[in-house]
């Protein structure tokens, strides 16, 4: 029987700025740099660059609105705790439901894409390695959130090092022709590739949901969150001009694996190996991440009632939720045995993410509303009509990408519509329950 010091125990907080950025990036400096350059670059051409820009947009408004929130009301499992808390206990169960599944697919297209990258080196069976990466993170995570944040901080500056020697040495090769024509599309092909490089920047506010465990969150998560949303732009924009320098950008767009390309041609036989270690890391720490922050909005729903009791137990020693890390690494199995279609596994990850930005604004809303105090005591607090213009630009924003991403694959917004209505199903089955909270 575990103890009742186990079963009602806090979370510690072992997590400081640096950990809360390397979060952050750690997210969202992943597979998406490796795949998305070459398609953005055939849809706009080099003015892809300015794509790239624009996209930022969406992802600075929302990181406004979660900067806010993780200082006003810093909490671990934040994506269900805030909607729960200020708008309605369904909408924050329904939210995280979804991100079940979203993040389920989200560690099997990352674990996917890494073998892949990995098997270019060296010849690995796709399922066994895929499940022997799963089982690594795992191992990772009951050491420890600190353990964890360690990890995810050296992978971070390993991730840097190689961009930065990527950028820095292909500049000799860069071809300022390369650039021309640059607006080659025009403005169709530069608005038709924003949607595209959004997926770029998703994720830099991860650190908000182990609110809960950050050192002086009130300080550490506005500023993690700024700093992340910075060091990414910085990352990205440096590898795309090299990439687009080098190979040009009918070569960029033509290219399966553009940045192994670019730095074989710029950095010769050694490029390779660079650009090896720079997808493992950066991919790797995704995976670390985004484990860590399935495993805490588990814990989060089961304090609150809406999942079994055990999962929000925390070990006295490490201090971290075992029972919800193991149902995470269970469900990553299960996710196994997913289609490995990377457009189908995208959306099921965006669709859910997407929707719990939306729910964040909305809730920040809802914060000023019902709980003033909170607001007026909150160390970061724009004024109140600032706070809700991007909000509600927030949740604009979020609509529309979720339409445009239908045109791409409807079938993972119909593996989701049925999982929603599992989820249905389930809530009301535990509210009906004599022995369970009714909030």
């Amino acid at each position: 029987m575990q103890k009742e010091t186990e079963a009602t125990g806090e979370l510690r907080r072992d997590v400081g700025l640096a950990g809360v950025i390397s979060l952050g990036l750690g997210t969202a400096v992943g597979v998406s740099v490796f795949s998305v350059l070459a398609p953005a670059t055939a849809l706009a051409g080099p003015a892809m660059l300015v794509s790239m820009l624009i996209a930022m947009v969406p992802m600075m408004v929302f990181g406004v609105v979660y900067s806010f929130m993780g200082a006003a009301a810093p909490v671990t499992g934040a994506s269900f705790e805030w909607p729960r808390r200020f708008v309605h206990p369904l909408l924050g169960f329904m939210i995280s439901w979804l991100r079940i599944l979203g993040s389920t697919a989200a560690m099997i297209v990352l674990s996917l894409v890494l073998v892949s990258y990995l098997n270019s080196a060296i010849a690995l069976p796709l399922k066994p390695a895929m499940f022997a990466i799963l089982l690594l993170v795992l191992l990772m995570n009951l050491l420890g959130v600190s353990a964890a944040a360690f990890g995810q901080t050296l992978m971070l500056v390993i991730l840097l090092a190689t961009c930065a020697i990527f950028s820095f040495g292909s500049m000799p090769s860069i071809e300022p022709a390369s650039f021309t024509p640059f607006a080659s599309e025009g403005l169709a092909g530069i608005l038709a590739a924003i949607p595209l490089l959004i997926s770029l920047f998703l994720g830099i506010e991860s650190a908000t949901e182990i609110g809960g465990e950050v050192r002086r969150p009130e300080r550490n998560i506005p500023l993690g969150i700024a700093l992340s949303v910075g060091l990414t732009a910085m990352i990205y924009f440096g590898v795309a001009v090299a990439a687009i320098g080098v190979l040009g950008a009918a070569g960029l767009a033509a290219s399966d694996a553009p940045l192994l390309d670019a730095a074989s041609i710029s950095l010769g036989s050694w490029g390779k190996v660079l650009i090896l270690v720079s997808a493992t890391v950066a991919i790797g720490s995704s995976i670390n991440a985004t484990f860590i922050i399935m495993s805490r909005f588990l814990y989060a729903m089961a304090k609150a009632g809406m999942l079994p009791s055990i999962l929000a137990n925390v070990h006295e020693r490490t201090g971290v939720p075992r029972p919800a890390i193991f149902l995470a690494f269970v469900l990553c199995c299960f996710g196994l045995f997913m289609p490995s279609n990377l457009v189908f596994l995208f959306l099921a990850v965006n669709i859910p993410t997407i929707l719990k930005y939306g729910s964040t604004c909305l809730s920040s809303i809802m914060l000023m509303r019902r709980e003033p105090e909170l607001y007026e005591a909150s160390t970061f607090k724009p004024p109140r009509a600032a706070v809700v213009g991007f909000a509600v630009t927030g949740i604009v924003l979020g609509a529309a990408i979720i339409v445009l991403g239908w045109s791409a694959d409807w079938r993972p917004y119909a593996l989701l519509g049925g999982w929603a209505v599992a989820g249905l199903l389930y809530y009301a089955a535990a509210r009906a329950a004599p022995d369970q909270p009714k909030a």
